[in-house]
């Protein structure tokens, strides 16, 4: 080979090193510029959400995930799917959900009824056939027993026309109490069409859309075709909103997965950790081809609504009459403390979502929009039962049902007003289930935007290898 083409050879190579930097270090800049700013449909930036989830948030929220109460949730993950034939559950090893055998879960959680957090819940039949009645049965001296006789009836309330999700029945010989901890969220290898499926129904049959518009990044869609932000724009405000908290959604639990990936597999001993590829894969501006900033977007959108409805149901707990049942009455105490700070802490957030300029127009078309809102998303919490495997079924009907129980409790506000101090009312109540389902969503959350820091963070120190 001549001098001459070596030296063009070693130059067009130092070009191409050249300009890999370069791309490297763009990136980084690409995905902070794309994903800042104030977000769409509300007055709040997305720098304002990091700092606040940061300082304030995310410490206190992964402690009271840790406590017993919400460690504990029971789910039915054999309810058959009601809109297709299974494909079959995943037979991958990750996949796998460990059931809490019985001895473990708190004699509190699992003797009384499904509003155990309530003193007075534990004077209920329910528990007099228990051991544990005479411990666990102590109610506050001062209510009446017209009081209680309003429980009974109170928990008898159907309240399911309030519901936005489909609610599992704890009664159920298939509904098993999971720890949370021992079943953390993370990629299982989970996908294929069997997952596929599951979210483009969720998409394409559930979120306001006609089949002439077809999502981003959908593998069906045509070359042409009306454009979908220019569709999703033109929509109200109510479904625009419907279509960012699933888009949020789907945003978070993909950074959970890439933020807890198998990494390696030695002698059966499995490292997870970030995965900068599968990451990349899904949110790079480039692979997706300007997609992967609005879904994070999205999830700063749906941290925004979630955050809201947690200061909104900060007076439900603030009762003395409400008490985070396990039957330990220190830790029970802790546990009810640590909440309400962290309810202080969402009250103080200067920037918050207003959901009173949702269904605001005339009273007829606002009931029928919401009551539409409310079964849509009823329909996406049944396709949960539709996920093939199992863990991404627990998260996934865990996180669907936080989000829902969110919703219910927007839209609750003025029967949220009205509760009185000392006794329960039949016009707003949470189970013990949309209760641990409503922090661990909104835990969930807070950890997704953590881990976005954090990526970042690694893309930054990947521009300089």
């Amino acid at each position: 080979m001549s001098r001459g083409v070596g030296r063009a050879g070693a130059g067009q190579g130092a070009a191409a090193a050249l300009q890999l930097l370069v791309t490297l270090s763009f990136l980084p800049s690409v995905v902070e510029a794309q994903v800042t700013g104030v977000l769409d449909d509300c007055l709040c930036d997305v720098d304002s959400i990091d700092n606040f989830n940061t300082f304030k948030i995310f410490p206190k929220i992964k402690k009271l995930q840790e406590r017993d109460y919400f460690r504990y949730y029971k789910v039915n993950l054999k309810r058959p799917c009601p809109f297709w034939a299974e494909d079959g559950h995943c037979s991958i090893k990750d996949c796998h959900v460990e059931p809490c055998p019985e001895s473990k879960i708190p004699v509190g959680i699992k003797a009384g009824s499904s509003n155990k957090y309530l003193k007075v819940a534990n004077n209920t039949k329910e528990l007099e056939d228990c051991e544990q009645a005479s411990k666990l049965g102590a109610i506050n001296s001062t209510l009446s027993n017209q009081s209680r006789e309003a429980f009974i009836d109170w928990a008898r309330y159907d309240d399911s026309q309030d519901h936005f999700c489909e609610l599992d029945d704890e009664r159920s010989p298939a509904a098993q109490y999971v720890d949370l901890l021992l079943n953390p969220e993370r990629y299982t290898g989970y996908k294929g069409p069997s997952a596929w499926r599951v979210w483009n129904s969720i998409y394409e049959e559930n979120c306001f859309k006609p089949r002439s518009v077809y999502r981003p990044l959908n593998p069906l869609a045509p070359s042409r075709g009306e454009s979908f932000y220019t569709w999703l724009e033109g929509l109200c405000l109510e479904k625009r909103v419907f279509y960012k908290l699933i888009s949020g959604l789907h945003a978070s639990i993909n950074l959970h997965l890439c933020a807890n990936y198998l990494l390696e597999e030695t002698w059966g001993k499995p490292t997870w950790g970030p995965n900068m590829k599968e990451f990349k894969r899904r949110f790079d501006p480039v692979e997706t081809k300007g997609e992967g900033p609005r879904r994070l977007k999205n999830l700063y959108f749906l941290y925004l609504i979630e955050l809201r409805a947690l200061s909104k149901v900060a007076p439900y707990f603030e009762r003395s009459i409400v008490d985070l049942y396990t039957g330990n009455v220190k830790e029970d105490a802790d546990t009810k403390t640590l909440l309400l700070n962290i309810f202080q802490d969402t009250k103080s957030f200067p920037m918050h979502f207003d959901e009173k300029s949702m269904f605001a127009g005339d009273k007829k078309g606002a009931k029928s929009l919401k009551e539409e809102f409310r079964l849509h998303f009823k329909n996406i919490s049944r396709i949960m039962d539709c996920v093939g495997c199992d863990k991404c079924r627990l998260w996934g009907k865990l996180q669907t049902q936080g989000l829902g129980t969110a919703l219910k409790i927007l839209f609750s506000e003025k029967e949220i007003q009205k509760l009185p101090e000392n006794s329960p009312s039949k016009g707003f109540q949470l189970t013990r289930q949309e209760i641990v389902a409503l922090l661990n969503a909104f835990g969930r959350l807070s950890t997704s935007i953590k881990e976005l820091q954090n990526f970042k963070v690694l893309l930054q120190h990947s521009s300089f290898i």
